[in-house]
């Protein structure tokens, strides 16, 4: 009688506990329930996916050799502040294509100790040839390669943390093959926006313009907007060694067109923000919308002496490719602050506030797939979805009550069981539910009738052989276990693979399946069996099966 009451209570008690966790899953319930009640429910419930409740689908392609490109950037930069600080002088020192880097010096003395140099302080190069004055030195391929995979993790954890400050419930971030990355934001209000925030490279560069060559008298004040890259054609040929021509974007006011402000710039930045520490939004003099950025203890002391060894010249700031603004320095800058202004709505800061805190992304990236999905085909799945799983589990409740009468109402109470503990249970994980989960929920369904098809089979076969009703159910339910247990661990273990390697909608129904498999082990098990020993009480000489 004991263990009777001992399961009793725990059937009664896992429904209570299935019923409080799923109150999140009904807002209109849920608020109406009282504060002190809310305080220590979790604060949501079941997650409806992409597919259920609309937002965006994306496939995003890292440009390896782009990240290869950035990556040997830095080196020659590393390399010609390493020979400066030895007090070697050299012609130049610039990136050949993609992997190469060319360095002249004026003798052969000079060429001698580059070359013991940098051979011990780069050792991802070797030196490819001697030309003449000029060593080229060339990057390992084994070194290409680590990049390059380390672009794609790179990518993919720095995208994860912008959707993580951008508040989306339940995304889904993800390799796919070895260069692609896959994105879905469920719920998205703004889809345009939160494209732009994953997309931009947020590459932040502080660069000096070059003031001195005659090609600055001759650019215009401003050029149209979309007649940037005519301006850029016309004096690519006359560009000074080293210099790019970059724009500031200017938006039009009172009904004026928009235009952009061209600069002759370094192409080799002084500074790039993977120095950057924090970066979040201030209010200017004049009331609009600022980033303040600050930099690291390395980035401080570089920042201190850029400024001071510059002053009276103007540096841009640069993200991905575009001026935000070109102040002159009027002073050494101490402390690690810089502020990037421009013509920023508070929302505008805020995502390039994301961004820069973030992290740039190594390398740009190209949009191989955009699907926007409409909340109204996730509401047509839901009901549809819904709309099934009423008729399966009417069907199968019609059946059991026909079939087995009395011991059908029995089971079909453990079925109720199961659901309402399934419901509870991703409700308390705040599980993802996608329409493949739906499709979990069915087959859980199928599979609870099936347990106690066994068990009741069972039991009449022992009724013919003449047992006592008490005895002939103990017996089902002996002979039944481990027939149910095996079938059960067998698709739980199928379950799990498919939870461990598959992706997205097929996780979504790995999640029900096993969630469902184990709990129909315990409501087929314990509680039907727990409703047949307290009719047995009564000693009972035929049973309703």
């Amino acid at each position: 009688m004991k263990k009777v009451r001992a399961r009793l209570f725990l059937v009664i008690g896992a429904a209570l506990v299935s019923v409080i966790l799923s109150l999140p899953s009904w807002p209109a319930v849920y608020q109406q329930l009282p504060k002190a009640l809310t305080a220590i429910l979790p604060e949501r419930g079941i997650v409806l996916g992409l597919d259920l409740q609309g937002g965006i689908h994306l496939v995003l392609e890292v440009e390896e050799d782009r990240a290869v490109e950035i990556a040997v950037d830095r080196s020659v930069k590393a390399m010609q502040d390493l020979l400066a600080e030895n007090g070697i002088a050299i012609e130049r020192i610039a990136r050949e294509g993609s992997m190469r880097v060319r360095v002249e010096a004026s003798d052969e003395q000079t060429l001698d100790q580059i070359r013991e140099l940098l051979g011990d302080a780069f050792p991802s190069f070797f030196l490819a040839s001697h030309e003449g004055n000029a060593l080229v030195y060339e990057l390992r391929e084994t070194e290409a390669d680590r990049i390059k995979n380390s672009a794609i993790n790179q990518a993919l954890e720095t995208i994860r943390n912008r959707v993580d400050q951008f508040g989306v419930a339940e995304p889904l971030i993800q390799r796919q093959g070895r260069t692609q990355i896959v994105v879905q934001l469920p719920g998205v209000q703004n889809p345009q926006r939160a494209k732009d925030l994953i997309k931009e490279t947020a590459l932040l560069e502080f660069k000096l313009l070059d003031e001195s060559s005659d090609v600055v008298r001759e650019l215009p004040a401003r050029v149209e907007k979309g007649q940037e890259e005519e301006l850029r054609k016309k004096f690519q040929d006359r560009l000074p060694e080293g210099t790019e021509i970059l724009f500031e974007h200017v938006p039009g006011k009172q009904g004026l067109p928009s235009y952009s402000i061209p600069y002759l710039v370094r192409r080799q930045a002084v500074l790039t923000g993977d120095v950057l520490q924090d970066a979040r939004v201030s209010i200017g003099d004049f009331n609009e919308p600022l980033v303040l950025v600050t930099f690291d203890s390395k980035g401080a002391k570089e920042f201190e002496r850029i400024t001071a060894e510059n002053i009276g010249k103007r540096m841009a700031i640069v993200l991905d490719g575009v001026i935000y603004s070109a102040p002159v320095i009027q002073d050494r800058i101490t402390g690690g602050r810089a502020q990037i202004t421009g013509a920023f709505t508070t929302e505008e800061a805020n995502d390039l506030a994301i961004v820069l805190r973030a992290g740039a992304l190594p390398a740009p990236m190209k949009t191989l797939q955009d699907l926007t999905v409409g909340p109204s085909l996730g509401r047509d799945s839901i009901e549809k979805g819904l709309r099934t799983t009423l008729i399966a589990g009417a069907l199968v409740l019609v059946f059991m009550v026909v079939y087995y009468r009395v011991s059908g109402v029995i089971a079909d109470a453990a079925l109720i069981l199961n659901l309402l503990c399934l419901l509870g249970a991703l409700s308390g994980l705040n599980a993802t539910l996608t329409l493949p989960g739906i499709a979990g929920i069915v087959l859980t369904i199928g599979m609870g009738v099936d347990s106690n098809v066994l068990i009741f089979e069972r039991i009449r076969e022992e009724l013919r052989q003449g047992r006592p009703v008490r005895l002939a159910v103990d017996a089902g339910y002996d002979k039944a276990l481990l027939t149910i247990v095996d079938s059960h661990v067998t698709t739980l273990i199928t379950g799990l693979a498919l939870f461990l390697f598959g992706t997205g909608p097929i996780k979504g129904f790995a999640v029900t399946l096993c969630l469902g498999i184990a709990i129909n082990l315990f409501t087929a098990l314990i509680g039907t069996k727990v409703v047949f020993d307290l009719i047995n009480r009564r000693k009972l000489e035929r049973l309703s099966i």
